[in-house]
């Protein structure tokens, strides 16, 4: 028994924990889901139902598309508290170009994205050139564009938005074939690109994990956007003779498309690899003659964008913007996926898919609490709990990688 033992713990630091060791993060959080599930469909057997896996999915589309933005602010080591409050001021300025000055939604909608980014271009000037801490500056923020969105919105409080095309972005079902061969396509080019990642580190003569993690971790994702698929395209009326209800919900393809689009920004590009370098070690990003400043000035700018983005996406879900678009647990839904996700709150340390791991996770935990009707209090402290656990699995794997050497 005692050679057996030995045999697997031999076997596990070998693969796990030497120099060959790679990111079992994804793993935990996709484990965690699974358990996640499991737990809820056993409480509710509606929990797995086509319905509301869909609606699941819509709902963390727009807190998916913030903790996007929180991530590239993450990365470079600082906090964005203003992400709520800017997703909502910006709707408001959307809704009241479209509402009440009769503006082309388009022009509206990219009114309210450039209004976005002009806001954290302004805090990362305040930041950086100002040296005051982005706790600071965002948390000032959250307050100031709060003030902003109810003097835009006005005495009436609501403002509902009939404008096809922006009800359009979050409530359009994509057909059934298009979400297959989007799906099936994902698939074509996940293998695509980890056969041909895996080939190049090989190659180099460079560490790769154990080809056998590379098969679980394909055939886990493969089979999980393909199960989605089928689970989005069975019909989901709820009337026997009414009309078929089956397809992706457009606000999930958006959401996907941020995650897509920005993880290859932050690994393919110069910005991208500048924003690893900066939050990993500030002082050797200077010495490298990178323009710290500039970027983290952009990185502000682009998260304030995101954010507004994720409040028109928020926006078209409810056909409506109110005093209370982009408030309450918005931020801190949207900073926990993030974590969750495997972010790291340090700096220099993370993927842009940790907005969708983390914001299924949360909203899973949500939904599911929803279906049983748990009070508010119980599911601040579940949602609390979850994220106070990804910050100590955080700062303990940041430990040890400094006392490997490696951090």
């Amino acid at each position: 028994m005692a050679n057996t033992l030995d045999r697997v713990k031999e076997w596990f630091d070998r693969n796990f924990q030497s120099e060959k060791t790679f990111d079992l993060g994804p793993f935990a959080v996709m484990a965690g889901l699974i358990i996640i599930g499991f737990i809820f469909q056993i409480a509710n057997e509606n929990f797995l139902t086509p319905l509301n896996l869909t609606n699941l999915l819509s709902q963390i589309s727009a807190i998916g598309i913030l903790s996007v933005g929180v991530i590239l602010v993450l990365l470079i080591g600082e906090i964005d508290l203003s992400i709520g409050a800017v997703s909502g001021a910006t709707a408001a300025i959307m809704a009241v170009l479209v509402k009440t000055y009769g503006v082309p939604s388009i022009f509206a909608i990219l009114a309210a994205i450039v209004s976005g980014m002009l806001i954290g271009a302004l805090q990362g000037f305040f930041i950086v050139k100002a040296n005051i801490p982005s706790f600071v500056v965002t948390l000032a923020g959250q307050l100031i564009w709060q003030g902003v969105q109810l003097l835009v919105l006005g005495a009436t409080g609501t403002i509902n938005l009939r404008d096809p095309l922006i009800k359009g972005i979050a409530n359009e079902l994509v057909s059934p074939w298009l979400g297959w061969f989007i799906g099936m396509g994902a698939v074509i080019l996940i293998i695509a690109h980890t056969h041909k990642r895996r080939a190049s580190r090989v190659k180099a003569d460079l560490p790769t994990e154990p080809f056998s993690m590379t098969i679980a971790r394909v055939l886990l994702i493969s089979v999980a956007i393909l199960t989605v698929v089928g689970l989005m395209n069975i019909d989901r009326s709820q009337l026997s003779q009414g009309e078929p209800i089956r397809g992706i919900p457009t606000a999930v393809l958006i959401f996907l498309s941020f995650v897509v689009i920005f993880h290859i920004i932050t690994t393919k590009t110069v910005f991208g690899r500048h924003i690893f370098t900066i939050g990993g070690n500030v002082e050797a990003a200077r010495r490298a003659a990178i323009e710290v400043d500039k970027v983290r000035i952009w990185t502000f700018s682009l998260c304030s964008g995101i954010a507004a983005c994720g409040g028109i996406v928020a926006a078209s879900r409810l056909i409506a913007v109110n005093y209370g678009s982009g408030s309450g647990s918005v931020v801190l839904n949207a900073i926990a996926a993030a974590v969750i996700g495997g972010t790291s709150l340090f700096g220099g340390r993370g993927s842009v898919w940790a907005a969708l791991l983390g914001a299924l996770v949360i909203g899973s935990i949500s939904n599911g609490m929803d279906l049983l009707s748990f009070p508010s209090s119980i599911k601040f402290i579940v949602t609390g709990t979850v994220l106070l656990l990804s910050v100590i699995i955080d700062a303990t794997s940041r430990d040890r990688l400094k006392s490997s050497g490696k951090g």
